[in-house]
């Protein structure tokens, strides 16, 4: 199965929830002149199946693609479908924190509300697809926290916990997570596109 991805940290936290199910899988990363698309849809819904339907023709096989981001109630949702880009189109994930700082400015914790959203498409050759949807609640912390996870993880404070998604272990964030929440649901879809 491919993973139409090229990001390491996704890469990890879909290869650990998915373990146990008797599949490869292969990342956009792990072969050499494949196509970049443009993720150029209004929604994590539509990058996502975008990402997924190209690449499923492309390589003739089951593939798994996922649009996910953080949508900041202070910001009116933003940044959303930009989440990787919300400094600029190559922007580090220290630079986009550093913005979304400096955009917080002094908000107080209680105005700080955020929500990770994640959206994966599972689509296969022969035109089969389907959709799942996982998301997670907290606030914007004050300053990064933690080493671990990536993206905005360690600007991400989880409610009644105290710590950010960047202090969590891989397993402890899959449980809780966004991506981990729709990876369960991905793991039950898997198994009725291989017993169809």
């Amino acid at each position: 199965m491919i993973v139409a991805t090229r990001n390491k940290g996704k890469v990890r936290e879909i290869q650990e929830a998915l373990k146990g199910l008797g599949l490869r899988l292969r990342a956009l990363s792990d072969f050499s002149g494949v196509p970049e698309i443009d993720e150029d849809g209004k929604s994590f819904t539509e990058n996502a199946l975008k990402k997924a339907r190209f690449y499923s023709t492309y390589f003739g096989t089951l593939t798994l693609a996922d649009d996910s981001g953080l949508e900041v109630d202070h910001l009116k949702g933003m940044p959303g479908i930009y989440s990787a880009r919300f400094a600029g189109e190559e922007a580090s994930s220290q630079k986009n924190n550093q913005k979304l700082l400096k955009e917080m400015g002094t908000v107080p914790i209680s105005k700080r509300g955020a929500q990770f959203k994640c959206i994966m498409a599972l689509v296969s050759p022969d035109g089969r697809e389907a959709i799942v949807e996982g998301a997670c609640g907290g606030k914007i912390g004050f300053r990064e926290k933690g080493k671990r996870g990536f993206g905005y993880d360690p600007l991400f404070v989880l409610p009644g916990r105290g710590k950010t998604m960047a202090e969590l272990s891989l397993e402890e964030k899959n449980k809780i997570s966004h991506r981990g929440k729709a990876l369960r649901k991905v793991r039950r879809m898997i198994r009725t596109f291989m017993n169809p």
